[in-house]
């Protein structure tokens, strides 16, 4: 990270913690890692929209070295299975991350989500208690996503509406410039790291 000078937002230090699971216990690795190649960090996060009365569930996984969005479902329970399906969804693009960075909820935390990431060698991280600025790229990521998308209740349906949230994720990738890359996310992969292929994604 420090390469490309990218700075997560940050308001307060907090002091360092870990989380434990009935299977596991895990600490932040952000803290004293230095983000340099695509695949080396993923993170991931879960918003939610509300569309004619009823509450839509988004979750999002991005690269933190090319700030691409790599996976995204939507669904109308925030829980493991909507996870699981952004997970396999994105390791089918064939990469998998070094380590895997989200927050302490439990969606992230279920022994199906932490096992199928351990089972392919993953690392998994989590953002201190309280604490959602160290997970700020994707809650930043969500919050222009959501204002750029507009009232989503000018959609005729819940497929529309859907279909719009993955049509704007690849106008994010590919074409919308990115403030702090200064380029698409897909044009800085690949004009810095032209060997990984992650900018083919959402094509």
């Amino acid at each position: 990270m420090a390469k490309f000078k990218l700075r997560p937002p940050r308001r307060r230090v907090k002091r360092y913690s870990t989380v434990s699971t009935p299977h596991h216990t895990y600490k932040n690795l952000l803290k004293d890692l230095t983000v340099t190649d695509p695949h080396q960090v993923w993170c991931s996060d879960l918003t939610r929209i509300e569309y004619r009365g009823t509450l839509w569930y988004i979750a999002s996984i991005e690269d933190l070295a090319t700030r691409q969005s790599i996976a995204q479902r939507v669904g109308k329970r925030h829980d493991s299975h909507l996870v699981l399906a952004t997970l396999r969804q994105a390791f089918a693009t064939g990469f998998q991350p070094q380590v895997f960075h989200s927050d302490q909820g439990n969606e992230f935390m279920a022994q199906r989500c932490t096992d199928y990431l351990e089972q392919r060698g993953v690392k998994l991280s989590v953002s201190d208690v309280a604490s959602p600025w160290q997970n700020g790229y994707v809650e930043s990521f969500f919050g222009r996503f959501k204002h750029e998308l507009g009232d989503i209740n000018r959609f005729d349906s819940p497929g529309e509406m859907i279909e719009a949230i993955y049509r704007h994720t690849r106008y994010y990738n590919h074409h919308r410039i990115h403030t702090a890359l200064k380029m698409p996310p897909a044009v800085f992969a690949a004009q810095s790291f032209s060997d990984n292929g992650l900018h083919f994604w959402g094509t």
